[in-house]
């Protein structure tokens, strides 16, 4: 099972990446682009995705993935319920996700590492 603190473990060693509180929300950002965000119980993470990829990851594992509210339909962003997640599937989404917001001359160096 996956907690805030195992994802914690993974966001804060990626460059430009800070934690914030927001509104009593956890909250991962590069610059001023929030990339991760929790519900206020920690159960849910919210995650930077693809859009068009949305359907496909949902669709798939329905048990772990869903739907981001629906005013937030529009921007690239899923919901995972932590619980359901293994640690490298969620190594793996964190990464992802830091990735769509960052530089690529920034991300570059990290994923050769």
């Amino acid at each position: 099972m996956v907690t805030i603190d195992d994802v914690r473990a993974v966001a804060e060693k990626l460059p430009r990446s800070y934690e914030v509180l927001v509104g009593g929300r956890v909250k991962f950002r590069v610059g001023r682009i929030v990339y991760l965000s929790f519900s206020r119980d920690h159960a849910v993470m919210g995650f930077a995705f693809p859009k068009e990829e949305r359907e496909w990851l949902i669709g798939g594992s329905p048990e772990k993935f869903m739907h981001p509210s629906a005013s937030d339909m529009r921007y690239h962003w899923v919901h995972a319920r932590l619980a359901a997640l293994e640690p490298d599937e969620m190594r793996e989404l964190v990464v992802d996700a830091w990735r769509m917001v960052v530089p690529k001359h920034v991300a570059a160096p990290y994923l050769e590492g």
